[in-house]
């Protein structure tokens, strides 16, 4: 890694950007072509071509035939995890280019890209190629006259769609469990943040995956994003995005063949902060980390603030203290903390939001600070006073907004939690051992932290509820997804 913003700007400007769809080991294009756009700036990267369902169908049927009659579903699976761990090696050795590309396209501080983004990837494939070969069958007791097997094989052909707030690490999470069982995979990147996505699909030819296992086209979500959904050659996707969209994606697949679809779709995720919490510096600098990483722009943000009313104006102040000491600036000076926002839309849409609660009268303890600089800025915005049932405190915003809610008792601050449709995350804050268990068990959301925020590691599976989505990623739970049951019954 560079130690300086000049070394990482003089690295990008000698990057050969790529910009075709990958199908099979070919680069294709399209007749019309995208905009990539630096958020830092506001300028224009490159253009990259906009696929289309010609696109979508020549690269599922590049997935499908090297599902159907190439080698990867037939490999042993110790022979599938040698490939992916070579891929590993391989991106860990471009780490520098994977990083500055996921920089350049989306504003994520290369500190974050470098050392989150790129540390996720890697650890993602290289946990699951190392699970590869230690998936097991069943043989259950059905009596001397018989013999039954009970097998799991590769679902076949995977779509993937992803996001543009973490184009690696979540690309990572869906293809790292399909591959290790034996899945080929179509991927949709955002048309935010594709390039980043197209050069691990480069990279993954040159490590030897065979030719057809890892395609990509990229596209609108109107038009390649929907031909993948309603493809009948696709026997599975996997999206992560946002709760409107993976809507979609189930009439997708109503109106084909019914494939499987697996939804990690948004949030609004609740942070209580008990008056007994053994740390309460701790928890400021967890609820001011968690609106400002990434640009809020993360759906497990801890965009409600839940405080026990006895320390809400002192924890507030401190949350705001630690805020405005942040270092908001250059996405490729190794010191900022926060990037800009991905998008003039998304800029927009976090605007909107903003000038609604202000339409409103609802109390700002801390406005964006002018940042004097092209592109799409916002520091971190904070609300306080703010009712249960406020759309501040109900509609995901996907940007540094912090919505601050009090509360007083432990049944109170359970019922504000679960006061949404979203269920993907929660945190709790307290000494009390019995508090902290009969608090997450009654939380409705498929993580729950205790006096810590955003911890966890491949071990431990990631999804949610309600409308938050269904299946995991991470974790051996991540393979369900991509493996069908299958019963053989044999009578003897």
């Amino acid at each position: 890694m560079f130690d300086s913003a000049e070394k990482w700007h003089g690295f990008v400007a000698t990057l050969k950007f790529p910009t075709t769809h990958i199908v099979g080991v070919e680069r294709i294009t399209s007749p019309q072509q995208m905009t990539v756009v630096n958020p830092t700036t506001g300028k224009i990267v490159t253009n990259i071509a906009q696929g289309t369902e010609i696109e979508i169908d020549l690269a599922v049927a590049a997935a499908r035939n090297a599902f159907d009659n190439g080698p990867w579903p037939r490999l042993a699976p110790r022979e599938r995890k040698e490939h992916m761990l070579k891929f590993a090696d391989t991106i860990e050795s471009h780490r520098d280019e994977l990083a500055a590309l996921v920089t350049l396209e989306m504003g994520k501080p290369i500190s974050d890209s470098w050392g989150i983004e790129l540390n996720a990837l890697l650890r993602t494939i290289r946990w699951f190629a190392e699970l590869a070969d230690k998936i097991y069958d069943e043989v259950p007791h059905v009596g001397e006259g018989a013999l039954a097997l009970i097998t799991r094989e590769p679902v076949g052909v995977v779509g993937v769609v992803t996001p543009w707030n973490f184009p690696l690490t979540l690309t990572g999470w869906k293809i790292a469990p399909a591959l290790a069982v034996g899945c080929t995979l179509v991927i949709k990147p955002s048309e935010i943040s594709s390039l980043s996505v197209l050069r691990l699909a480069e990279l993954a030819l040159e490590s030897g995956i065979p030719a057809g296992v890892i395609n990509v086209v990229t596209g609108l979500g109107t038009e390649a994003g929907k031909a993948l959904g309603v493809h009948n050659d696709v026997d599975a996707l996997a999206f992560t995005g946002s709760t409107a969209t993976g809507r979609q994606f189930l009439h997708y697949s109503a109106d084909s063949n019914l494939k499987h679809v697996w939804l990690e779709l948004g949030g609004k995720s609740a942070n209580i902060v008990f008056a007994d919490a053994p740390d309460l510096e701790a928890a400021a600098q967890a609820a001011a980390w968690g609106i400002r990483f990434n640009s809020g722009q993360m759906c497990t943000a801890p965009t409600r603030l839940l405080l026990q009313r006895s320390i809400q104006h002192s924890f507030t102040n401190r949350v705001i203290e630690i805020l405005q000491e942040i270092k908001v600036g250059d996405p490729f000076d190794p010191l900022t903390q926060m990037g800009p926002i991905a998008s003039a839309k998304q800029l927009n849409t976090i605007n909107s939001h903003i000038e609604s609660a202000r339409s409103r009268n609802l109390q700002e303890v801390l406005k964006s600070s002018t940042i004097e600089s092209d592109g799409f800025w916002l520091s971190p915005v904070v609300f306080s006073g703010i009712l249960p049932d406020d759309a501040l405190a109900q509609e995901e915003i996907f940007g540094p907004v912090l919505a601050v809610i009090a509360f007083d008792t432990e049944e109170e601050a359970v019922h504000i939690a679960n006061n949404s449709k979203y269920g993907l995350a929660a945190a709790i804050w307290t000494s009390d051992l019995s508090r902290a268990h009969k608090v997450a068990r009654k939380i409705k959301a498929g993580t729950v932290w205790v006096n810590c925020y955003e911890e966890g590691d491949l071990t431990v599976p990631f999804g949610g509820m309600k409308q938050s989505g269904n299946g995991r990623d991470k974790s051996i739970h991540a393979l369900d997804k991509y493996l069908e049951i299958k019963t053989t019954w044999v009578q003897l």
